[in-house]
């Protein structure tokens, strides 16, 4: 066992002692939304900056989440209730009665109250992007939801949404009702309205009123202008995640509810169980019991809080571990990058320094203009000291001194604490850093930076990153390029378009294009670095041809960096750039592009990249994800690539997927995911993501992904039928995007623990299939899915394993035992790729099945699940599970019998009629011979 790996443990030991001895105060200190005595703590709730100041957005705030307690303490029997709620205020507004934030910042919010950019619609929704029982991202109000009571008619109570919304974002459930397949065949072969629980009654509406459901429906398809109306007074008290807004609701479906038929997403997600059984199968639910007695919980109480100045202070490690690998230059290039691009002007900033003893370098000094920053950068350090040893707590008690002579108190301030080395006594100035109220951003550098660094980030809402000693890494910049105010303000936020980085050998050439998409190119600055003392040539040309060369740019001959703005907004189109290594050695040579927006009532297009967990242990896998948006639209089709770059070894390139399989829970949201699992050892891993989109008919998705809040067109009440006004619309026109766009994203850090040293065995099995669907056709039955891979969704699995039973508790607490499906001649294809098998179910149809519990009815529907294996035998999660009626009608027969009898009772008496016509013919002919033509004339008119 390593050195590191033994004091790692010791380390953690001692945060964890003094965790629990401050563990009262870590549910309010950048913890998120905390569960204490039945009662949610630190729920925050943020305004945009671009919202317009608006006091009554405050007050309707207040309204919703009280009512939402009271309602989410009723439908929950009486086990949770909201307790504190903070509200952070956009410090656009004026108003200034608010308490100053600590660590609270927009981009930390459970929930955001922001227009959609040039959308109007209003409905609320959560972004979901992980599976069942996972919580999602954030929950999204507009403002006009917020204040136009109008809409409460279509959505229900302000307080009934949120709560809807809090099971999607806390829990993990999801929609019980399906616009896009609003009925569905049940096992008994009728047409249901697709709806949880099936006793919510309605009528058929066509166009002019009330009609039967016949006549609605045409070849199981709804005819145009027919929709369902439910009734306004109900009995049925499920289901919020269905229809939040009819009164009686007041609970979540559960077992003896919940509608398993139903085409839905909670039951394509979570295999068909009830959104109370998930609900209460979460950590909330098993860490609390209903509380005693009939009294309801106190009303919440709410903290506005609004930023006040922005104040960054940069905490750098100058100890000799800094002169190896560069480390001291790259901090150099990237602090100037900083300093000189992406922090905002009017933001305070101060610079300490540390080895074992911190330093202050610079007061707080106020950006006003390009001369402050450049002031700034005369006081970034240019040389290292002779001591090893580094005192962590001491650089960062230097910055807390100096942010604190602005206002008395570190409250809200920034910390960007770089370091390299490891630091035994870091948890000895664990409270100062908890009571400061401070959030500090971690950059480590190299192998040997201390292990609990990234608690730092974690205790306090920060970012953590790691910079490996890969010469041609440019994650240092990447770093501080993520690194913004926390505003939510995308508008004035800087955005990397380019993050390039090689060894170049004497007289070769780095040369590669970046896009200015017509959303950004205001303040557009080209920067390059290199390793040697001179700069090498640079050759940049815009789309028109003009050209620049290397004595247009600034040059640091110093920190070794050449850097170009562009004048007003940057000419859209294809950057191309040139750098050729006129040094006699080879050298590292990177280029950074980073832009802002153009136009302010055009969001420019973004990219997030994030991780699940950013601490595992062997062999679980990472998941990444990166969210490829514009606005809060998603786009479609762009190629997203993840480095991961370990401490030693080579990066890892791998494409990320937005297909709703494997680690992508769903299709098409804009949300682009894969696993990784390719660890080379323990220790940190440094993630950055490139999106790059080809020029063509832009592949904005048509609405707002996520788990949305229904919308009732109308009710009918006493026999009227009483509409609503028709919901707003939110898809987008498709508009041409002439040149594509290139965006980069640093992920952050992500650490693991448990690699086995050297050559391990195959400890991956294929991933979870999740999105198995089944469809009859005719007597056979037609599975598809997407083919996972021999590990996770790499590679090509084994074979596969299909079974199918009558009874769903039966295939999901005994797979092994259910029928087997002959899966003999189906190979599995490459990962990705759609698998579509065909079979007859040879299983009875006939007579009741016995269920568990001893009860018996007619089953006609089928229950099917698969599992892959790989070539080790090691077998994958079970799927989702999929379901199709196998019924064949008995109001079918009669239909062919009763046209059997008519065609009988036809014939019968024709040939009656004949008979009694030829015996007419032949009495005439025994009677009158003579009279032969004649009556032949007249048995023909009688014929």
């Amino acid at each position: 066992m390593t050195q590191r790996s033994i004091a790692g443990p010791i380390c953690n030991l001692k945060f964890v002692t003094l965790l629990v001895a401050l563990g009262s105060e870590l549910p309010f200190l950048g913890a998120g939304v905390q569960l204490q005595d039945n009662g949610y703590n630190g729920l925050l709730i943020a305004i945009n900056p671009q919202v317009p100041e608006n006091q009554n957005l405050i007050s309707n705030i207040k309204e919703m989440i009280t009512e939402a307690s009271f309602y989410l303490f009723n439908a929950t029997k009486r086990r949770v209730f909201f307790r504190n709620i903070k509200i952070l205020i956009p410090a656009t507004w004026k108003a200034n009665n608010y308490s100053k934030i600590k660590q609270e910042s927009y981009e930390k919010a459970n929930v955001i109250v922001t227009d959609w950019y040039g959308a109007h619609g209003d409905d609320p929704y959560t972004l979901q992007y992980r599976g069942c029982g996972k919580e999602g991202k954030y929950i999204h109000f507009t403002p006009n939801f917020l204040l136009n009571d109008n809409l409460t008619a279509g959505y229900g109570s302000r307080g009934r949404v949120f709560v809807h919304e809090w099971a999607h974002l806390r829990w993990g459930v999801f929609d019980e009702y399906n616009n896009d397949k609003p009925f569905y065949i049940n096992g008994q072969n009728q047409i249901k309205v697709t709806r949880c629980s099936s006793d919510i009654t309605g009528i058929f509406v066509c166009e002019k009123g009330p009609c039967p459901q016949e006549n609605c429906i045409i070849s199981k398809l709804f005819k145009e202008g027919c929709t369902f109306i439910y009734n306004s007074t109900q009995n049925a008290t499920a289901s919020i995640m269905f229809m939040q807004s009819l009164s009686s609701v007041v609970e979540f479906c559960n077992a003896s509810t919940h509608n398993q038929e139903a085409p839905n997403l909670q039951n394509q997600m979570c295999s068909l169980r009830s959104a109370w059984d998930v609900i209460t199968d979460s950590a909330d639910f098993h860490h609390s019991f209903p509380m005693n007695g009939t009294e309801l919980p106190p009303p919440p109480t709410f903290s506005l809080v609004q930023a006040g100045d922005k104040v960054v202070c940069l905490v750098l490690d100058v100890s000799s571990k800094m002169a190896e690998a560069d480390r001291l230059l790259q901090l150099q290039q990237a602090a100037e990058f900083y300093l000189m691009q992406i922090v905002e002007i009017h933001t305070f900033v101060g610079i300490a320094s540390f080895d074992s003893k911190g330093e202050i370098r610079a007061q707080l000094h106020q950006i006003n203009s390009n001369d402050d920053r450049k002031l700034l950068v005369s006081y970034l350090p240019t040389t290292v000291s002779a001591k090893t040893d580094i005192s962590i707590c001491s650089g960062l008690k230097k910055g807390f001194e100096v942010v604190e002579k602005l206002n008395g108190k570190a409250y809200g301030s920034v910390m960007i604490l770089v370091t390299s080395g490891d630091d035994k006594l870091l948890g000895n100035c664990l409270p100062t850093v908890l009571s400061s109220g401070s959030t500090i951003h971690s950059i480590a550098l190299g192998s040997s930076a201390a292990p609990n660094l990234e608690e730092l980030s974690r205790l306090t809402g920060g970012l953590k990153f790691f910079v490996p000693d890969i010469s041609n890494s440019n994650s240092m910049i990447d770093a501080f390029s993520r690194i913004s105010s926390g505003t939510g303000d995308i508008f004035q936020q800087h955005i990397q378009l380019e993050s390039t980085g090689e060894n170049v050998k004497p007289h070769h050439q780095l040369k590669n294009t970046v896009t200015v998409d017509n959303t950004v190119g205001n303040d557009t600055m080209f920067l390059v670095t290199w390793q040697a003392s001179g700069p090498p040539e640079i050759i940049l040309f815009d789309p028109d041809g003009r050209k620049y060369y290397t004595n247009n740019f600034i040059t640091n001959l110093t920190f070794r960096t050449a850097s170009l703005w562009i004048p007003g907004t940057a000419k859209p189109g294809h950057w191309t750039y040139t750098l050729n290594n006129t040094h006699h050695s080879l050298q590292a040579l990177k280029v950074t592009v980073t832009s802002r927006a153009s136009n302010s009532a055009v969001p420019p297009a973004t990219v997030e990249a994030f991780v699940e967990r950013d601490s595992l242990h062997f062999p679980h896998p990472v998941m990444i994800y990166a969210n490829v948006k514009q606005g809060f639209y998603p786009i479609l089709n762009a190629t997203v690539t993840a480095t991961v770059e370990p401490e030693t070894g080579d990066p890892v390139t791998l494409r990320l997927l937005d297909d709703g399989a494997g680690a992508d829970v769903i299709k098409n949201d804009g949300i682009y995911s894969r696993y990784f699992f390719s660890f080379a050892a323990n220790g940190r891993y440094s993630l950055k993501v490139h999106v790059n989109h080809s020029p063509s008919i832009s592949t904005l998705a048509h609405s707002i992904p996520g788990s949305h809040a229904m919308y009732v067109p109308g009710y009918t009440a006493n026999g009227n039928i009483q509409m609503n006004a028709p919901r707003k619309s939110v898809g987008r026109n498709e508009e041409e995007r002439k040149w594509g766009f290139n965006r980069v994203s640093s992920g952050g850090s992500f650490s693991v623990l448990g690699v086995p040293a050297g050559p391990h065995p195959d400890v991956f099995p294929p991933c979870k299939i999740i999105d198995l669907e089944a469809v009859r056709v005719e007597e056979e039955l037609t599975l598809s899915w997407t083919a996972p891979g021999e590990d996770f969704d790499q590679g090509q699995a084994t074979s596969y394993e299909i079974r199918m039973s009558k009874s769903l508790q039966n295939i999901q607490d005994d797979f092994n035992n259910a029928i087997l499906v002959n899966t003999s001649k189906r190979n599995p294809q490459q990962a990705g790729i759609r698998e579509i098998f065909t079979f007859s179910p040879q299983i009875s149809t006939n007579g009741p099945e016995h269920q568990p519990n001893g009860e018996t009815h007619e089953s006609h529907r089928i229950y099917v699940a698969i599992r892959a294996m790989d070539r080790n035998s090691l077998k994958s999660a079970l799927s989702n599970i999929a379901q199709a009626s196998l019924f064949i009608p008995p109001n079918s027969d009669p239909v062919p019998a009763r046209d059997d009898l008519i065609l009988k009772g036809v014939l019968t008496a024709m040939g009656l009629i004949g008979i009694i016509c030829l015996i007419i013919v032949v009495t005439h002919h025994t009677l009158n011979r003579k009279k032969r033509a004649d009556k032949k004339e007249n048995g023909t008119k009688l014929l």
